[in-house]
């Protein structure tokens, strides 16, 4: 028998622990303790079921079984993006119906980072020998730039082999580079546009956003005509202070902006069909036709791709403009092959001819790992021995911490294909069999990790 089959012993358990889990609103930066208060969950359960737990930093802890040896280890995160809008359940718990669980975190990342936690107490509770030290890395900080996971490594080693179960199934050897750039101006000028709201996370396509104008009666009319042949879903609402046009999107994750719909590029691409560039101010003009609704970069000039990793991607994460504030936040994937510092420069040049002024807020350069590499082959042998396939080797626009791991580890499920997860987005969802055969996968492969000898990545 498998010693991954050993986790389905702790189906009911599991599923208890990752509710109360989900109930923690873990939103890094959200200031309400929930990403604490997650860590903390994780470490007292470790500890209940006798296993070494310990918080290294404040976004950061470990559990560890053994010592010796290779050290390996799972990274995951216990933080999430914030809900969003449109869910059919509570999003700050999990829910079961019709063979799916449902629930923010539930496929990012929470549900994996339990299954990960039980795969350690099984192998402790069945008394598995191992040759080398296994651990669990939980990080809080995952969504906002992986800072926990820099602090974390500043304090301990790195693993000698490592996956993280933060993306899909079969095994990822090539992440693309991430880069979010702000682009902003001194002072907003628009004469007409008040405000633009939308997007909290710069990560994901929003799927709300808003305007208020100041606008006639004729700009009205026209506006209305305009929304008629537009791809968006547009509300207008009458206010003391102006025109109010409310944009309906959907969300999605950035690495796979087309996945969604825009609200605040569609509403952008809206209202500047009615107003010139001194009405609605350079950060909205720039939306409009520097990225128009695109998701490719062709209008930045920047439209690209390589055998290895696939199309460049650009996402307009968040828009905020309201008094003396006008700012713009763009989320870019791109390929492996490409130099980070040409995105810049490319993007950089287009925005400043706008007269706009560009921040680079957090750059995660390309990962690549051979696909002959001794851990590839110990997670292939692990996923075949449960599912009886050999897994795709593939490439992904999602940033995990394989990134900081330089280069001993990849990305390595838990999404099955064909399985609409909805991360990112509202109703977040797991098919509950693949749930827990992603389970058996991690626990089989944790147990190779744990007992074989390995030689030194």
């Amino acid at each position: 028998m498998l010693f991954g089959s050993k986790i389905l012993e702790y189906k009911e358990e599991l599923l208890a622990d990752l509710d109360r889990l989900m109930r923690f609103e873990s939103v890094d930066g959200a200031g309400n303790g929930g990403c604490e208060d997650a860590m903390d969950f994780v470490i007292a359960r470790a500890r209940d079921f006798g296993l070494t737990a310990e918080k290294v930093t404040d976004k950061s802890c470990h559990v560890q079984l053994g010592e010796g040896g290779r050290l390996c280890a799972t990274l995951s995160h216990l933080d999430v993006v914030p809900a969003g809008n449109n869910w059919s359940f509570i999003p700050f718990a999990l829910t079961e119906k019709d063979g799916r669980l449902y629930g923010r975190g539930i496929a990012d990342d929470k549900g994996a980072s339990m299954v990960a936690l039980y795969c350690l107490r099984a192998l402790k509770e069945s008394g598995v020998e191992g040759k080398n030290t296994l651990r669990c890395i939980f990080g809080t900080a995952e969504e906002t730039g992986m800072s926990d996971m820099d602090g974390y490594f500043k304090k301990q080693p790195l693993p000698d082999y490592a996956f993280t179960p933060d993306s899909d199934y079969g095994i990822c050897r090539a992440e693309k580079g991430i880069l979010h750039i702000e682009v902003s101006t001194p002072s907003n000028e628009a004469t007409v546009l008040s405000q633009f709201h939308a997007g909290k996370a710069i990560n994901a396509v929003p799927d709300l956003a808003y305007v208020m104008l100041d606008s006639s009666s004729y700009d009205e009319q026209l506006l209305m005509r305009l929304s008629d042949g537009a791809r968006g879903n547009f509300e207008f609402n009458y206010t003391i202070d102006g025109l109010m046009i409310i944009s309906r999107g959907r969300a999605a994750h950035a690495c796979e902006p087309e996945k969604g719909l825009n609200a605040a590029a569609e509403l952008a691409e809206l209202i500047s069909h009615a107003y010139d560039v001194h009405e609605i101010g350079a950060v909205c003009s720039f939306i409009d036709y520097a990225v128009n609704c695109e998701t490719n970069g062709r209008s930045l000039g920047l439209k690209m791709s390589d055998a290895v990793s696939g199309a460049l991607t650009v996402n307009l994460g968040a828009v905020h403009i309201e008094g003396q504030e006008a700012v713009a936040r763009f989320d870019i994937r791109y390929p492996v092959t490409v130099s980070g510092e040409y995105v810049i420069r490319q993007f950089r040049k287009v925005a400043e001819n706008s007269g706009l002024t560009v921040k680079v807020l957090h750059h995660d350069k390309p990962l690549y790992i051979e696909e002959d590499s001794a851990l590839i082959r110990l997670l292939s042998g692990a996923y075949e021995s449960v599912t009886g396939e050999l897994p795709d080797i593939y490439s992904t626009g999602g940033g995990t911490y394989a990134r900081k791991l330089g280069g001993r580890g990849v990305a390595f499920g838990p999404a099955f294909k064909g399985d609409v997860i909805n991360m990112h987005n509202a109703d977040e969802g797991m098919d509950k069999e693949n749930f827990f055969r992603h389970a058996q996968i991690c626990a089989e492969a944790m147990y190779r990790l744990y007992t074989e000898e390995l030689d030194r990545s």
